[in-house]
């Protein structure tokens, strides 16, 4: 990707990880496109108003007993393609697979942040960067085991089954990780800004005194379906 923005990132600007799963639930997208137990931690753990957009750049990790999956040459972090975002699928391993000198190298690239489903460690260093990681959790050794690149890969949880392919929408805030797949990206941008306003609106009469029930049948009654 150059540098010109996308208008997908632009369209998605005002709008929250709970605005784009409200139109994802609509869509009838399993939960709505959440990816569980991913967090903040940089530029601060859970506080701020640090939000990230942009279109997966996917890194898989592989253990190094697997012989079969074609690995990448290089490393993967001389090759983020301006405003992505960086999304590691991890094994399931205490090993941390994202470090400081990795997001020194997405920023000095122009990544719009990093998310990474497993453990981070260098946390201070990504804060001193002001660069936002989102993870599962933190740690101190690096990884042993390798790379493929702009793969599809499963959120690593018996939670839920969800898949982030290369080019999928990521979007990150204080409320979480939501995937909006680049199919239905557009669909879902049409029905977030009339549900941000009618649900300004119930906001405001139950500050009145109407309740919830009265003014969610008053503003959302007419909103488009999906």
């Amino acid at each position: 990707m150059s540098a010109t923005r996308d208008p997908i990132v632009e369209a998605l600007q005002p709008f929250s990880t709970c605005d784009v799963s409200d139109a994802l639930l609509k869509l009838k997208y399993p939960h709505g496109g959440f990816l569980s137990n991913l967090i903040l931690w940089s530029p601060q753990r859970q506080t701020g108003n640090t939000k990230i957009i942009g279109p997966a750049y996917t890194v898989k990790y592989v253990p190094l007993s697997d012989k079969v999956s074609p690995k990448h040459v290089g490393h993967y972090i001389d090759t983020i393609p301006y405003g992505s975002v960086v999304f590691i699928s991890s094994p399931k391993t205490v090993n941390a697979v994202y470090g400081g000198l990795m997001s020194n190298r997405a920023q000095a690239s122009g990544a719009a942040g990093t998310i990474v489903d497993g453990r981070v460690r260098d946390l201070q260093e990504h804060r001193d960067l002001k660069y936002p990681v989102f993870a599962r959790d933190i740690g101190t050794s690096s990884p042993y085991e390798v790379v493929r690149i702009n793969t599809p890969v499963r959120l690593q949880t018996d939670e839920q089954d969800a898949t982030i392919n290369p080019g999928d929408y990521l979007i990150g805030d204080i409320n979480g990780v939501v995937c909006l797949p680049k199919e239905t990206a557009e669909k879902a941008i049409a029905l977030m800004a009339p549900q941000v306003e009618a649900d300004q609106k119930i906001a405001a009469d139950i500050q009145r005194g109407m309740t919830f029930v009265e003014a969610s049948k008053k503003h959302r009654s007419g909103l488009p379906k999906g």
